[in-house]
């Protein structure tokens, strides 16, 4: 089967069930809308039917919220006739809180916050006699009042996870049967990331380790699927169990760097003397995709993300009709502060092009990964430029005069097939100019590890967009094939 099920940047998956249909989260980070909603009828196809956070009155991202903070793993459920979403805003004023909707595709409320329950991870369960307990990465357990966001009592603290591990987190707790079971991720997000689970009689415990935890973790493996955890199950209406998970597909040489973030992955679940047991997770091709946006809507797509707010002062598909319009604040991908548009990057090769009217501003099309981390190619008085920000460094690695008015601009995403050496990259990225009759210029190939995790760090994957640096600038459609 394809997986994962869900490619690029969509890590820390929630799901649940209602009736036949399956709905998913994932977390965000900076970007804006936060925490986009799937749908699927089998867990292998999923669409994405909005995004949870719409509204600054549900989420308010400043500038001052670092890349790869914002927005942490989310837990959706289903209770009561009602969907409820726990999660942690990591930014000023944030904190643990609480939405609701009737329908997953929104409207969303707006925010109960949970000013007592400290922690990231969060989830909710509710006991047999409806108590609903929120459990957070450490491992500790807190009783709560959804009306009001007040705890009640004091917390528990539960089963973290195997002696010596680090980092117990993620936890989800259910009643399966006679037991009560307490998933969790250990071992950090990195390469040793893995899955355990504990069982008890209780919500709170005690709770007896599966003896053959981690029941997942790819750590010291060859397999092609890497940093796998932070998992979620859930039960088919024919009684099959599934588990979703986050994952990574590691390229290059060593260490190998993964590129476009932590990917949502699924596995089957059998049970076996009362203990889960987790089948292969097998790694399938990404289905190839051709996607054009011409801009033709009142609001872009759910697909679409922004850096940390998106204003229609700055954004605007409605100022020129079939454009996309952005009105220029801050300097460019360097600021927190950039008016910017993009798309999660789902396949290790892909294609994208946009037409760009740079009428009295500059801006282009970019591969972002943070501030510190992205290549460009930039409308600029009457020249292309081939922009390049490392660490540090900031380049211009190539440039060309080019005449006034409208351009097609390019950027071409090749997963290296073969290594050259150990220390080969993942990928290149190459951008350039598609002329009038088809042909693709290449202006410059730049090496694709410096916009990886390994190098740039943090939770999130790339994103290909466009953006103003000065001005104003019009994209007259956006198009993605892989």
């Amino acid at each position: 089967m394809t997986n994962p099920v869900i490619p690029g940047m969509h890590p820390d998956p929630s799901v649940c069930r209602v009736g036949d249909d399956y709905y998913l989260v994932c977390s965000s980070f900076e970007y804006f809308p936060g925490i986009p909603v799937f749908h699927s009828r089998d867990l292998l196809n999923w669409t994405q039917i909005g995004n949870a956070l719409d509204r600054t009155s549900q989420l308010l991202l400043t500038a001052e919220t670092p890349s790869s903070a914002g927005i942490y793993a989310p837990t959706l459920r289903h209770h009561d006739g009602k969907f409820w979403l726990i999660v942690t805003s990591v930014s000023h004023g944030g904190g643990n809180m609480v939405f609701t909707a009737t329908d997953p595709a929104g409207p969303w409320s707006d925010p109960i916050p949970l000013p007592d329950i400290g922690g990231i991870d969060p989830d909710l369960a509710w006991d047999d006699e409806g108590n609903c307990r929120c459990t957070v990465a450490g491992v500790s357990q807190y009783r709560i009042d959804l009306a009001t966001g007040q705890t009640l009592g004091e917390p528990a603290r539960l089963w973290s996870g195997t002696p010596g591990a680090k980092a117990p987190e993620a936890p989800h707790l259910y009643r399966i049967g006679e037991y009560w079971y307490l998933l969790i991720a250990e071992g950090g997000t990195e390469r040793g990331h893995g899955v355990s689970i504990a069982r008890g009689p209780e919500p709170d415990g005690p709770f007896e380790p599966c003896p053959a935890n981690p029941i997942l973790s790819h750590r010291s493996t060859d397999e092609p699927v890497q940093n796998t955890g932070h998992a979620d199950l859930v039960q088919g209406p024919d009684g099959s169990w599934w588990m979703v998970l986050l994952g990574v597909r590691p390229g290059g040489g060593t260490p190998g760097w993964h590129v476009l973030g932590r990917e949502t992955f699924l596995a089957p679940v059998s049970w076996v003397d009362g203990w889960p047991v987790v089948g292969e997770l097998t790694s399938g091709p990404v289905s190839a995709v051709t996607e054009r946006d011409d801009f033709d809507d009142s609001e872009l797509r759910p697909c679409w993300i922004s850096v940390r707010d998106r204003s229609e002062q700055h954004c605007t598909t409605k100022e020129r009709s079939g454009w996309l319009t952005l009105h220029a604040r801050g300097s460019g991908l360097d600021d927190p502060g950039v008016v910017f548009a993009g798309r999660r990057q789902l396949h290790l090769s892909c294609r994208v092009r946009t037409l760009i009217d740079p009428a009295d501003g500059s801006g282009g099309l970019a591969v972002r990964f943070d501030e510190e981390h992205h290549y460009e190619i930039e409308v600029v008085a009457g020249e292309i430029q081939v922009i390049a920000r490392i660490g540090p460094l900031r380049t211009v690695v190539a440039s060309q005069a080019v005449a006034t008015g409208t351009l097609i601009l390019g950027v071409q995403v090749d997963e290296a097939r073969e290594l050259r050496d150990s220390r080969s990259g993942p990928d290149t990225i190459s951008f350039g100019v598609e002329e009038s009759d088809g042909t693709f210029t290449v202006l410059a190939t730049l090496d694709g590890r410096y916009l990886s995790t390994e190098v740039a760090g943090g939770f999130t994957g790339r994103v290909i967009g466009v953006y103003a640096a000065t001005g104003t600038v019009h994209f007259d459609w956006f198009d993605y094939v892989a």
